[in-house]
């Protein structure tokens, strides 16, 4: 009897992944999909999944339609994944930091960072590491940490 080949080694999804997409209004969706797929694969909970996934596209609206930068500038989302949280980053290539705004009952526009702010463990934004341009990311808590005793 012939021994069976060796069984192929299970590899892990990445725990850290960058997307690179064109600044374009098509690219926000393009995210969505991009990161519900690797949410799949890394078995993150549907309620996390779906925050995670409207807040990454408000950020990518924003830095399409708020980040003014030459042409040819890609977005990029970049999502990284702990046993505790998913930290969703979103760079473009403009200096100017966000700022939250006051949107009226009747504005189709002008919530998301309020969306972030409210659902969101932790957000910030600021300059990116190279020089050109910002960073805005938020944290989703996954699993919460045991509180010790008091």
């Amino acid at each position: 009897m012939q021994t069976p080949w060796p069984p192929l080694p299970t590899t892990a999804a990445p725990k850290d992944i960058e997307w690179r997409l064109p600044r374009h209004p098509r690219s926000v969706g393009r995210a969505r999909a991009l990161f519900r797929e690797q949410a799949l694969s890394w078995g993150l909970p549907p309620t996390v999944t779906d925050t995670a996934e409207l807040l990454l596209s408000e950020l990518m609206t924003n830095a399409y339609r708020h980040a003014k930068a030459p042409a040819g500038r890609e977005i990029r989302a970049r999502c990284v994944v702990t046993e505790e949280e998913v930290r969703v980053t979103v760079t473009d290539a403009n200096d100017t930091l966000p700022t939250p705004g006051t949107a009226s009952w009747d504005d189709e526009s002008g919530r998301g960072l309020a969306l972030l702010a409210a659902l969101a463990d932790d957000w910030g934004a600021g300059r990116r590491e190279c020089g050109i341009g910002k960073e805005v990311w938020f944290v989703l808590v996954t699993a919460r940490r045991p509180q010790p005793e008091v």
